[in-house]
């Protein structure tokens, strides 16, 4: 506690705040990399007029409450005040679509990653790249409104992810870290920018459209993994702390997406290296070592903070249904007087459900909360379905929720790893879905059959990863890589614990997985008559 006390004094610390989906969440660490404070907002989006969206009222009185609490538990246990720090960093869910005009006005509600809405700009974008554009990335959401014929588009002078426009009010720098980047955007990975080739084509898109701009006039500057981001300014320090407590000046490293600090903070960005994020959402991501042979619909490339190929299953549903389900049993305990704590209530549901039949035992469910593109849904309708002689008990009636959460994330696997034969040699994970230890890493490694390592540094997640991306660009040596720097100096020594898969398990997910797909167009009658 000493040491921690005295490099708060001095301001000898990192720190790393990340927007995700449900939480907005901030880690304080020392120079050495350990986390010392945190802070938490809990907030969530909301669907107004048909878009997934978050106001810049949720944006602003997020990030200053859980800023705010991060000061206070800095206070509460060092008796010291926050009033500087030696590096700090801004993450966020990726892509998306934040557009501004001239005057800095946010000229159409920010549309979210969880948007399926652009599905005719995707197609059309994917034909002429030869190159996969997802529904949900920032140039998606552009090029839709461009089709759509919206007002707002001749204004467009700035469109940005929420970690760019978070960084950009704090610090006046149009930039963003190439991972982020690279969900806005394809990126050329010899030169850590935007593919060059493509920003030509879609130019030539807009002018045959009518419209004056260049995409790299509009677009954020990409940036590797320790460049300069640029510095806190009066008036950003002012937004994140009213109080006037926090000082300018700080060194702010490039702003990354989720997907980016989620490597960090698994130390995966090597090749053959695997990571997995699974909570609201739930994407893995290999290190390729080899491009792939062609373009799909299922698998995104994206890249590591420090330029690297990497291929990924995005998935916008994981555990909603799942706590939704979990709800319910809170709700019944409460009712018959007993009142459960989180911990006791997941816990006992979640062994419970390693109880059941390997395949489920006939019980089948979709945990579409929104649309999944993977599966072929813009819409979604969480559904549970059952034969009249499936074996329906609690331990299985668990385990089908815990595997369908993770349903569309293999259907995009098998093809990573079936089809293109990527290998990968492990996958960490991280996020509430592996919070019960020998319950989702096992469900995991079965869905993938293939080792999930868990670490006891990865519960503190992207915000922990983001301050470690504000200590490289303070501490890095020269010459030194990102990996090089996590090696040696962020995961030496570090606790990993490894679950293999289990046979029993990987077959058992096999045959609940013929029941899922035979079973989409039940969830597709439910999607068209549940309006």
């Amino acid at each position: 506690m000493g040491n921690a006390k005295q490099a708060i004094a001095d301001g000898k610390t990192l720190l790393g705040i990340e927007f995700g989906s449900t939480r907005i969440k901030a880690v304080l660490t020392d120079m050495d990399n350990n986390p010392i404070a945190q802070g938490s907002h809990s907030w969530e989006n909301r669907l107004e007029d048909g878009i997934w969206t978050y106001t810049l009222d949720d944006i602003w009185g997020g990030l200053k409450d859980c800023y705010k609490n991060l000061m206070e538990d800095v206070e509460r246990q060092y008796g010291e005040k926050l009033t500087k720090v030696g590096a700090m960093g801004f993450s966020a869910m990726m892509h998306g679509y934040m557009a501004f005009d001239k005057d800095d006005n946010l000229l159409v509600p920010f549309r979210t990653w969880r948007n399926t809405i652009t599905e005719k700009a995707s197609d059309e974008l994917t034909e002429i790249f030869g190159y996969h554009i997802p529904q949900r990335w920032s140039i998606a959401h552009l090029y839709q409104a461009m089709l759509n014929g919206e007002e707002h588009v001749k204004n467009v002078a700035f469109f940005t992810t929420l970690a760019g426009y978070i960084h950009w009010q704090l610090t006046g720098e149009k930039v963003l870290g190439v991972g982020d980047a690279s969900g806005m955007f394809p990126i050329d990975s010899a030169t850590c920018d935007y593919n060059e080739k493509m920003v030509g084509q879609f130019d030539k898109l807009a002018a045959e459209k009518g419209y004056s701009f260049k995409l790299r006039d509009i677009i954020p500057k990409s940036l590797p993994a320790g460049a300069d981001g640029g510095k806190l300014t009066a008036e950003g320090a002012k937004k994140l702390d009213p109080t006037g407590t926090l000082e300018a000046g700080i060194p702010v490293c490039p702003p990354e997406g989720d997907a980016g600090t989620g490597m960090v903070a698994t130390n995966s960005v090597g090749v053959r290296t695997g990571n997995i994020s699974a909570g609201t959402s739930v994407f893995s991501m290999v290190v390729l070592e080899h491009d792939l042979s062609k373009a799909y619909p299922e698998l995104d490339l994206v890249t590591t903070p420090s330029g690297e190929q990497v291929a990924m299953v995005h998935c916008n549903n994981c555990t909603s249904d799942l706590n939704a389900y979990v709800g319910l049993f809170r709700e019944f305990a409460k009712a018959t007087g007993n009142d459960i704590d989180d911990d006791t209530l997941y816990g006992t549901l979640y062994k419970k459900a390693m109880e059941g039949d390997a395949d489920c035992g006939g019980l089948l469910a979709y945990n579409y909360f929104s649309g999944e593109s993977i599966t072929g849904f813009n819409e979604g309708r969480p559904l549970f379905v059952r034969r009249p002689d499936a074996k329906m008990n609690l331990a299985n009636f668990m385990r089908t929720h815990l595997y369908t959460a993770l349903g569309a994330l293999k259907v995009g696997n098998d093809i990573l790893m079936k089809e293109e034969n990527v290998k990968a040699d492990f996958f960490f994970g991280q996020g509430g879905f592996f919070k019960i230890r020998g319950v989702g890493d096992r469900v995991m490694a079965a869905a993938l059959d293939t080792p999930i390592k868990l670490m006891e540094t990865a519960g503190e997640g992207g915000p922990w990863g983001q301050a470690i991306l504000a200590g490289f660009m303070l501490n890095k040596e020269n010459g030194e890589t990102l990996e090089q720097y996590l090696n040696n100096k962020v995961f030496k020594g570090g606790k990993v614990e490894t679950f293999e898969p289990v046979a029993e398990d990987v077959k058992g997910f096999d045959e609940f997985m013929k029941d899922y797909k035979a079973g989409l167009e039940i969830e597709r009658a439910a999607v068209n008559s549940l309006n």
